[in-house]
């Protein structure tokens, strides 16, 4: 009896375990996380998002979950996957990649909490009443990117004293980055004498289509735009810029990593690592309300020196000096 009395509490216990783990798992706050591009090339920025949540006390798969849709490069999708993460009711809504990602998540929902990761000003655009008190359910991180073009140009103009003609690459999927992206390269263009072309490519199709036409074209240089995809087709972007021996400026060190030219712009992966954060923070109880936006003062200057010296150019000594990586 005994024995048979054990076996039948033993089988009993082993029937409440998987309702227990069940009832543990539901416990566990679900992060959404929104973003325009796909995960190809997203690791390490992934990583520095994880490490944020990390940093203030949670582990996916252990203490949160994270339900993840991305828009494949379809930015009209966006608004229909954060309204599909609404209706889950996530605890948080992390919105990266694009302003068009912080747009759609402030549409879809008015007390979700959201932190947004956007290069453009969040105050010019709506998002947020203030940068120290952004009211409402956003918050976020804004990485600077835009504000940092006509920088970027210089740099370039100085590395490459003598170029005239100067093509930039934007994404047309990507609209409101990619007009202040030209308005502002026109901008110092002028400023420095140079002409501008701007060059349209949302697809790995389309950026072979562009080389192409730079070819027949020949600028002096090329100026590929801060933008998600671009970074995800970096290894493409270098190769294709070194096949046809143009120049090119960068917005993140990873391009310089992989043979790029030059880079100059704002630690992308840091500021996903900060977003990490502030969704930690606000899953231990602080309001969006309450937390200021965080704009980034971390920007690397990257010269890949082999490569300057496989295009014939001689990197000046005063550009070395400030550069915070040289790559030999």
């Amino acid at each position: 009896m005994r024995r048979r009395e054990f076996i039948r509490l033993l089988g009993s216990g082993a029937a409440t375990w998987p309702v227990m783990a069940r009832a543990q798992q539901a416990k566990m706050p679900v992060i959404g996380f929104l973003n325009p591009y796909s995960p190809d090339g997203q690791s390490e920025r992934l990583r520095g998002f994880r490490q944020g949540l990390a940093e203030t006390g949670y582990v996916e798969g252990v203490s949160l979950a994270i339900e993840y849709r991305w828009a494949e490069g379809q930015f009209d999708r966006l608004p229909a996957l954060a309204t599909e993460l609404t209706g889950r009711q996530v605890t948080v809504l992390a919105a990266t990649g694009s302003i068009l990602s912080a747009l759609a998540a402030k549409t879809a929902t008015t007390t979700i909490p959201i932190v947004f990761l956007v290069a453009e000003d969040p105050v010019r655009v709506g998002l947020v009443t203030s940068l120290a008190r952004p009211g409402g359910n956003l918050t976020g991180i804004n990485f600077l990117t835009a504000e940092l073009v006509a920088k970027r140009l210089g740099l370039l103009h100085e590395l490459v004293p003598g170029m005239a003609r100067v093509a930039v690459l934007v994404n047309p999927a990507n609209a409101i980055n990619s007009e202040n992206t030209m308005r502002d390269a026109q901008a110092a263009a002028g400023a420095m004498g140079l002409q501008i072309q701007v060059i349209n490519a949302s697809s790995s199709r389309e950026i072979n289509a562009a080389f192409a036409s730079l070819a027949r074209e020949r600028p002096d240089a090329l100026f590929v735009g801060g933008e998600g995809f671009f970074n995800s087709r970096r290894i493409q972007l270098v190769n294709l810029a070194s096949r046809h021996a143009l120049p090119a400026a960068y917005p993140e060190r990873a391009f310089a990593e992989v043979g790029g030219l030059m880079s100059y712009g704002s630690d992308v992966p840091d500021a996903f690592r900060q977003v990490g954060s502030y969704v930690g923070r606000i899953l231990k109880g602080a309001q969006p309300a309450d937390l200021p936006v965080l704009q980034t003062t971390k920007f690397d200057l990257v010269i890949n020196a082999e490569t300057a010296r496989m295009l014939g150019l001689t990197v000046p000594s005063a550009l070395l000096a400030r550069a915070d990586e040289v790559i030999e």
